[in-house]
């Protein structure tokens, strides 16, 4: 596997690491529990990591060296192809393994797969996990766009990976509809959640959390968790906050918003500084990214979960949020409708207007018996997705690509469309 610009061991929710972490690192724990062995080949960003981890039996994490360990933004990483590209071959050759299959994941690793692909003669699937063209095309007004050199080298990716492994079928129509994408070519896998780590809390739990969080236990509270920036969304929440302090002074509602700044632009004073702009700074509080560990503790402590992002390629926070048995509002985008089961486990809203989501947060804050059935609803629902079977899955995915001979000098690939 190749996640090149962020380890799958690094804190989901700092910098550039979210659900994409959290998919690599447990697929790839799935699949050496079932027999496949897997080295995941990252960027070194600290000397002290050593260039080869033990995660647990046959999987490992391989640092390669490109570039310098930090200070490198990450729309500078594809200066850096090449020295992470020639880090993995001299590992290969000086190691004495060969491996069977590449998987990729995000454009910049699967650039370095697809060369790799033809250097080993090995079959290469990747997954995008989010995509320029779409991410443009549901961006917020005051976002920046994804420039068109990533969406070129997507559309390589598209038309010379042997497979592409997407999360929803809604993924699938993304790629045919923005890239030509052939369908004959997408396999859909479902990620899943670690349903023995998050579960639904007792009475005494959501006690418990609240004390450990601070947070009354009569107090109201909606809970953000993500990464700190537009496409995710966290001004969603805190204009619809305001919105119902405005209506309801007396309200006693709080947010939790767990992350931290991603992107060259974001920092985690914006966010604080548009909250106290709008006088809600005393009833949001800003908490530092947290392992997975401590999360299960926001998650139980939350009356509800709000996922307002521009678009997600599944939302595993949603599916993480419901397994702990707490309902979601979510944005009616991407693969959220999946995620979530509407009216079941939770709401879904489209588009992002202030209002829209300030009713949604308060119909669901005011009906206790319906957010209560949602709840339990939500931890069936949660329970049909798991890691193991979205291991499962990729090792058919692996199995089908092997059987495919590759060529030594395949024919290039003309797509349909014209698109270039």
């Amino acid at each position: 596997m190749i996640s090149m610009h962020t380890s799958p061991l690094q804190q989901p929710g700092s910098g550039d690491a979210g659900g994409m972490n959290v998919y690599v690192l447990n697929t790839a724990r799935q699949l050496a529990r079932q027999g496949v062995e897997v080295d995941i080949f990252t960027r070194a960003t600290r000397p002290s990591q050593g260039e080869v981890v033990e995660v647990e039996p046959g999987l490992r994490v391989i640092n390669v060296v490109a570039g310098p360990y930090d200070g490198l933004e990450k729309e500078a990483l594809p200066t850096q192809l090449a020295a992470f590209a020639g880090g993995v071959v001299q590992f290969h050759r000086c190691n004495d393994v060969d491996y069977d299959l590449i998987h990729s994941h995000y454009w910049l690793s699967g650039q370095v797969g697809w060369l790799l692909r033809d250097l080993w003669e090995v079959p290469l699937v990747h997954t995008a996990h989010t995509l320029a063209a779409v991410k443009n095309a549901h961006r917020s007004a005051d976002d920046s766009p994804e420039s068109e050199a990533r969406r070129i080298c997507e559309q390589q990716l598209v038309d010379n990976a042997d497979f592409l492994v997407v999360n929803t079928h809604e993924e699938t129509k993304d790629l045919v509809d923005h890239y030509d994408a052939d369908p004959d070519r997408i396999v859909v896998v479902s990620p899943g959640t670690d349903i023995d780590l998050f579960t639904p809390g007792t009475d005494r739990n959501t006690e418990r959390s609240r004390r450990l969080l601070g947070i009354p236990l009569d107090a109201e509270l909606v809970a953000f968790v993500g990464r700190l920036q537009q496409f995710k969304g966290p001004q969603v929440l805190i204009r619809a906050t305001a919105e119902l302090v405005r209506r309801d002074p007396g309200r006693k509602l709080r947010v939790i918003i767990c992350g931290g700044a991603s992107g060259a632009a974001a920092t985690e004073r914006q966010y604080m500084q548009l909250a106290h702009e709008l006088g809600v700074s005393r009833r949001v509080r800003f908490l530092d990214p947290r392992p997975p560990e401590e999360l299960v503790t926001i998650y139980q402590a939350a009356d509800i979960v709000a996922v307002p992002s521009y678009n997600e390629s599944f939302g595993l926070v949603a599916m993480e949020a419901q397994a702990c048995g707490t309902p979601v509002i979510a944005a009616r985008v991407g693969g959220l409708p999946v995620a979530v089961s509407e009216g079941e486990t939770g709401l879904l809203v489209d588009g992002h207007d202030t209002n829209d989501w300030a009713d949604a947060i308060e119909q669901l804050l005011d009906d206790d018996d319906t957010r209560l059935r949602m709840a339990g609803e939500a931890v069936a629902h949660a329970a049909n997705f798991s890691w193991s079977a979205s291991a499962s899955q990729l090792a058919s995915v692996y199995s089908e690509a092997l059987s495919v001979e590759v060529e030594e000098c395949p024919p290039r690939r003309e797509r349909a469309g014209g698109r270039h």
